[in-house]
């Protein structure tokens, strides 16, 4: 197997974390240690931050002050901190958001976690070292009992309190959120003007891809179709757009975003990502409109500055059906 190091963006991993929290200092000494090191030694993830929204979870946009993802595998599931009591620190199991739709505790705590990795309880997984790579685990655990001053890590994987029915509480947030959904009259004004926009082949799974941008009187709509094109209903969508941009964002937390938008979409299906600004970064893959304009408004953070993208739901319409039926 190559040398190939770990993957580590200890930036995107400290924003990953709810405003009212900083990343938590193992975490970021786990980093320091990792750094380097080839990768699949004490498992097969790269030490990458994202959003909630970017999750294989549905319409997790307004869940982004309950997580902090810090890890992603190879099949696209995300790892990190859940906190279900939001603004409390002390409540933090890592769990799993599988790509699948598997949703499970790893943990009780961070410290739990890396002490699992490091003795081998993740086996069959990809949080297991991978079979062609040299196993790195002692080296963590021995790291590991220096950084927590224990010598039995086996003391902090167990949960000092009752933890909460984690895949319990995806299961209904996804429920709920799809019956929201399913009725919205956004969706359905949405929709009608883009009914030639249908995908032409028979597949359920076909889509269309577009690309919304608004900030302040200014806005880009484009399909993605050979390119970036103009769309022709432009005019008759963008108010639907910013009347859902401004609903969406209402349900945000206030310290969570800002007022710009960036919205990718699809239609039949017609899938809508909504995103807000907030400070933190610049925002990935941010169309030109987003990078000329400043937000209206601005949550502030300490030390933090800058724009950062977020906030995306899913909006469907199973292919097929027709909003007016």
């Amino acid at each position: 197997m190559s040398e190939t190091p770990y993957r580590i963006d200890l930036d995107s991993v400290r924003k990953a974390f709810p405003l009212w929290l900083e990343a938590p200092p193992v975490l970021v000494d786990f980093a320091a240690w990792l750094e380097g090191r080839a990768w699949g030694g004490v498992g097969c993830f790269d030490l990458v931050g994202q959003f909630s929204e970017n999750a294989p979870l549905f319409d997790s946009s307004l869940l982004r002050n309950e997580f902090a993802l810090f890890m992603r595998l190879p099949d696209g599931s995300a790892v990190g901190t859940w906190y279900p009591d939001a603004g409390n620190a002390e409540l933090a199991p890592v769990v799993l958001i599988g790509s699948e739709g598997q949703h499970k505790i790893l943990a009780p705590s961070l410290e739990g976690f890396l002490a699992k990795l490091a003795s081998l309880q993740f086996e069959n997984s990809d949080l297991h070292p991978h079979e062609e790579a040299d196993d790195q685990t002692d080296e963590l655990a021995a790291w590991l009992r220096k950084r927590l001053g224990v010598k039995d890590l086996g003391i902090v994987v167990q949960a000092r309190q009752p933890l909460p029915d984690f895949a319990d509480a995806m299961h209904k947030w996804c429920r709920d959120r799809e019956a929201f959904w399913s009725d919205h009259p956004g969706l359905k004004a949405l929709s009608a003007p883009l009914i030639s926009h249908r995908p032409a082949g028979k597949n359920a799974w076909d889509r269309t891809h577009f690309e919304v941008a608004i900030v302040g009187a200014h806005s880009e709509i484009r399909v993605l179709r050979r390119g970036r094109q103009a769309v022709e209903e432009a005019e008759a969508i963008e108010p639907i757009l910013r009347d859902l941009r401004d609903e969406m964002w209402r349900g945000i937390p206030i310290s969570a975003c800002g007022i710009p938008w960036h919205s990718p979409f699809t239609r039949t299906d017609v899938s809508c990502r909504v995103s807000t600004m907030r400070p933190g970064r610049r925002s990935m893959n941010c169309p030109p409109i987003l990078r000329r304009q400043r937000p209206t408004s601005i949550a502030p953070r300490g030390r933090h500055a800058g724009y950062r993208l977020g906030s995306p739901p899913d909006l469907s319409i199973p292919r097929g059906s027709h909003p007016e039926q």
